[in-house]
């Protein structure tokens, strides 16, 4: 994947980048970086220290990439690789039938695995926030169905998952 989306973060290259801004860089990386891994067949241990080391918050190609929440980056990715079997068969459950995941291209498969690994493990994010992240990340790589895609999928697994953020108007405790 081309290093140029990293920087759709709007950082700038700023080092000390905001809090939400360094968290949406690590939704980013950790996209990413589940595509190298789907693709390249590149094993975990591998996959987080070439992130660490060459690409977040790091120059690239002359572009500088958004600096990252390392500890987020690393959740998500690991997260993702040890509940896939459990994320898989609820993001399938969403997607039109006979359409599985496995079938879906693998950046989108990468932004829907990590969006559902979030809404059904890290709680303390609200579920619309989740959700915004992910169609951001989405609107770097893909065209505006696809992105829609994203949206809707998570937005029905937001909704199995955390019915009651929605019942209530919640939206959790802030952190993005």
């Amino acid at each position: 994947m081309s290093a140029e989306p990293a920087n759709s973060t709007g950082n700038g290259g700023n080092k000390s980048a905001s809090k939400p801004m360094k968290k949406s860089a690590a939704r980013l990386g950790a996209v990413q970086a589940l595509y190298q891994m789907d693709l390249a067949q590149t094993p975990l241990h591998d996959i987080l220290a070439q992130f660490q080391t060459f690409w977040l918050g790091r120059e690239v190609e002359g572009v500088q990439l958004a600096d990252a929440d390392v500890r987020l980056f690393r959740t998500v990715v690991e997260g993702v690789l040890e509940d896939q079997r459990r994320i898989d068969p609820l993001v399938n459950k969403v997607l039109a039938d006979n359409w599985p995941l496995s079938r879906v291209e693998a950046v989108l498969r990468a932004i829907l695995r990590a969006g559902a690994f979030e809404l059904l493990m890290l709680d303390d994010v609200p579920a619309r926030v989740v959700i915004a992240e992910y169609v951001n990340v989405a609107g770097a790589f893909l065209d505006r169905d696809e992105t829609g895609m994203v949206n809707a999928v998570l937005d029905k697994l937001a909704h199995d998952l955390r019915a009651h953020e929605f019942a209530t108007g919640l939206t959790g405790p802030g952190a993005v």
